[in-house]
């Protein structure tokens, strides 16, 4: 395994999360990140999990493949469920507030049954596991353990009859109890409690399974022109913008004109159609500012004069070095639309090559576009990293790996994948295409 770069000493990896009766997810799925002997060793990083110095192999990066609506982008929607409610159920309750959850919703039953969420992770070089179980109302399960000397031990385990810590945690007893409700996480109530021995666990879920997807690329590219701002990364920024051949020079933050914000201060009250309340503002947010090298001089254009693959990539650029610097998890939904296969390659490759990587950070995509499956990209993408999702016909997503068709290494998986040799593509009806195209040629 090539992993000479960095110590594995207080590293933290996602191992595997797991839900069930999630969104589209009827059933229990889980995403396993540990390496198999499948895996390019090439990309795989080992990790120290335990205090006797014993080591795990973890995937930096792994790709969901399938059809429109199978539930790729639902899987990631998934995990940051996970973090809203670890994040939120404490600070942004009240004792009356429904937990806010997606069960499954394609039948009677789902509604009725909890829904659930774990992690296994090594967090800051030792291994943890954290799982709950909730309705709409309350939290019905909710656990951790550690494993400091390869052995499962307990930190708590809360039922609706009460809560058990392990031995070295019952000092939290006394003050989370009173804190504590039954629609909220317990870990949750440990993120408020600054001292707090759990509270590492809480922050592991503020920095980690950030979503990048469409809603957020405005707030992504802004982070993008930050860094930049910062002597330190600036250069950094800049080498990834300028790699990807965008022609630009410079990314900046410009501030809305104090002008212009005094008079949507003074028309906004008009265009809601009510009078403003003495108290009440609202944010204007700095715009982005790309620059272009021209053949005479160097021009600043605004964000919507860019194409939207260049917008794509400032808005990863930032939250990539974020993930790399800390060594996070990244969720990235359709990490291929409007970037060329070439540049999709490269950034996966950000992940798994360790020189870029020294912090083992992990990156959780999906995507169409199967030419990582192939050996266009510069770290071939191993079977243990490739997962498919498809839907029944009751509506319920499945996943499933690639190395479930026990693939040879020659093997053409890009072209078989397209031939639906592994499924996880849409069934096309040629006649209702063409009865469709009557329609609305009509």
């Amino acid at each position: 395994m090539a992993d000479s770069t960095s110590s594995t000493e207080g590293a933290s990896v996602l191992m595997s999360f797991t839900a069930n009766n999630v969104r589209s997810y009827r059933d229990e799925v889980e995403v396993p990140l540990l390496s198999t002997r499948l895996a390019n060793q090439e990309v795989v990083r080992t990790v120290e999990w335990a205090a006797d110095g014993r080591t795990i192999g973890v995937l930096p990066a792994i790709g969901l493949f399938g059809a429109n609506g199978s539930g790729k982008s639902t899987l990631l929607a998934a995990m940051t469920d996970m973090r809203r409610i670890v994040l939120g159920s404490f600070r942004s309750g009240t004792s009356s507030s429904k937990i806010p959850r997606r069960h499954f919703r394609l039948d009677a039953e789902s509604a009725n049954r909890p829904s659930t969420f774990a992690v296994d992770l090594v967090l800051g070089g030792g291994r943890s596991q954290y799982s709950i179980e909730f309705d709409d109302h309350s939290v019905q399960s909710e656990y951790a353990f550690h494993f400091p000397k390869g052995r499962q031990a307990l930190v708590f385990h809360r039922t609706e009859k009460g809560i058990d810590f392990g031995a070295p945690w019952r000092a939290e007893d006394r003050s989370l109890q009173q804190l504590l409700r039954s629609n909220a996480l317990l870990l949750s109530a440990a993120g408020a409690v600054r001292q707090s021995p759990l509270r590492s666990l809480f922050e592991w879920f503020e920095r980690n399974l950030q979503l990048a997807e469409a809603s957020t690329r405005p707030l992504r590219a802004a982070r993008t022109a930050d860094l930049a701002q910062d002597p330190v990364q600036r250069e950094r920024v800049l080498a990834l913008i300028r790699a990807a051949d965008l022609g630009i020079t410079d990314v900046a933050l410009e501030s809305p004109d104090p002008e212009m914000l005094e008079r949507l201060t003074q028309v906004l009250p008009i265009l809601l159609g009510r009078a403003a309340e003495p108290d009440e503002g609202f944010e204007v947010a700095d715009t982005v500012r790309l620059t272009h090298q021209g053949r005479d001089v160097d021009v600043a254009f605004d964000a919507a004069d860019e194409s939207l693959g260049t917008m794509v990539w400032i808005g990863l650029v930032g939250p990539v070095l974020d993930a790399l610097d800390g060594g996070h998890v990244l969720l990235a939904d359709e990490l291929d639309a409007s970037l060329h296969p070439k540049l999709v390659g490269q950034l996966i490759a950000l992940f798994q090559d360790p020189t870029t990587n020294r912090r083992r950070a992990q990156l959780i995509f999906n995507a169409h576009d199967v030419t990582v499956l192939g050996d266009s990209s510069p770290f071939a993408f191993g079977c243990d990293e490739t997962w498919f999702t498809e839907k029944g016909n009751d509506g319920a997503t499945k996943l499933y790996g690639l190395d479930s068709y026990s693939p040879r290494k020659e093997d053409p998986i890009e072209r078989r994948y397209l031939q639906g040799r592994y499924g996880a593509i849409p069934i096309l009806d040629d006649t209702a295409f063409r009865q469709a195209t009557e329609l609305v040629s009509q």
